[in-house]
């Protein structure tokens, strides 16, 4: 079910996890979060990929996880994102890495949707009596065992994100950097990179973006001691690479902002790099592109072909959803163009942009096309959030 005509790289990968699994070497429950989420390997048990089953997301019918079943249970009035459609995390997971490689950020890990299969994934008890059902039936009566379509476990559909090695949460290494502070020419690579992860952010509206789920990874050397022909001196030049992982976007692409109980702020604005204005580099990367509507919409169109895949799709809804990205790059451009910083980007007013039902559709635009403009004037309750 997995075909990636366009991308070999990423179905050899696949094919090894699918590989793997048939060798017995399953994939591994990750304890942390409150989803049914896991570590894909290779038929050497190294870690590959993640996957994030549909079936078990937070809400998900078949989570392995109690937490949010007690969260729905003992307090029901805050129980999900009353603005984002709910189970479609993964398909949020594919939109991320698909906006992110359209932008040419660079800072989300390759992610698509696939289809696997797993003793390790959680099933119902009816699925496993059925599966032990028909392996029955093929070994004692191999003529009736022969017109089951599928033998074994059905597949879950989910996000298979490729793991990234050597990178840790960006809380410990933003505490590091406060004691030992990065040398300058780092300092402005870590500073492109963050500007780059907050332009992703952004434009996807993230409702989920903590310290705790963006990764760095920091590498120092040191080329060791210089001789000199009049006097042996030590000097050590140093050389670092760092590298930032949008990982865990799968609350994002709200069909409204955010006006109910919680802001679901973007926890990097209080980062003292979310004061420096953007670089004239990320402007001259993103600029070009996001002032362009045919690339607006050609986007929209690339998101659509992806969300229209989930049974629960609907169309008004994820012109909702296009409505609010659309305000939301009409606030970066216009904070790009003006030489705005984070924090003045995320405090200004919030803007939904709809395409008239007279509209033409397709990926050109054409100037009779008409967009409405409207603020978002509601606020949550608690906006501090």
């Amino acid at each position: 079910m997995n075909t990636f005509l366009d991308d070999p790289e990423f179905a050899e990968i696949i094919l090894r996890a699918e590989q793997a699994i048939e060798c017995g070497v399953f994939p591994e429950r990750i304890s942390q979060g409150s989803s049914g989420s896991y570590f894909a390997k290779d038929p050497k048990g190294k870690t590959i990929g993640v996957f994030k089953p549909k079936s078990e997301e937070p809400y998900g019918h078949l989570n392995p996880k109690w937490t949010k079943y007690f969260h729905k249970i003992c307090c029901p009035c805050c129980f999900g994102r009353g603005c984002l459609v709910p189970n479609q995390g993964y398909l949020s997971e594919a939109g991320a890495y698909l906006v992110d490689d359209k932008l040419g950020l660079g800072v989300v890990p390759k992610t698509k949707v696939v289809w696997l299969v797993s003793e390790t994934f959680n099933y119902s008890a009816i699925d496993r009596a059925k599966s032990r059902g028909k392996k029955y039936a093929l070994e004692k009566v191999p003529k009736v065992g022969k017109k089951f379509n599928r033998i074994g476990l059905p597949p879950k559909v989910g996000s298979f994100q490729l793991f990234v090695e050597g990178y840790k949460e960006a809380d410990y290494w933003l505490r590091k950097f406060e004691t030992d502070p990065l040398p300058e020419n780092t300092r402005k690579e870590f500073q492109s990179q963050f500007e780059r992860l907050v332009i992703l952010d952004y434009v996807i509206r993230n409702t989920d973006r903590g310290n705790d789920n963006w990764l760095v990874r920091y590498e120092k050397q040191d080329d060791g001691p210089d001789l000199s022909d009049k006097d042996i001196q030590w000097t050590v030049t140093e050389e670092s690479t760092i590298k930032i992982a949008a990982i865990d976007n799968g609350l994002a692409f709200p069909f409204k902002h955010p006006d109910e109980w919680r802001a679901y702020p973007f926890h990097w604005a209080w980062l003292p790099q979310a004061q420096v204005p953007f670089s004239q580099e990320t402007r001259d990367l993103v600029l070009p592109r996001i002032s362009d509507m045919n690339f607006v919409q050609d986007l929209c169109e690339d998101l659509h072909e992806l969300f229209k895949t989930d049974k629960g799709f609907d169309k008004a809804t994820f012109e909702n959803q296009m409505s609010v990205m659309r305000g939301q790059i009409l606030n970066l451009t216009q904070a790009l163009k003006d030489g705005k910083s984070p924090i003045q980007l995320v405090q200004m007013p919030r803007v939904i942009v709809e395409r008239s039902s007279t509209g033409s559709q397709g990926r050109i635009v054409h100037l009779s096309n008409a967009f409405t403009q409207t603020f978002h004037s509601r606020k949550p309750f608690f906006s501090s959030w």
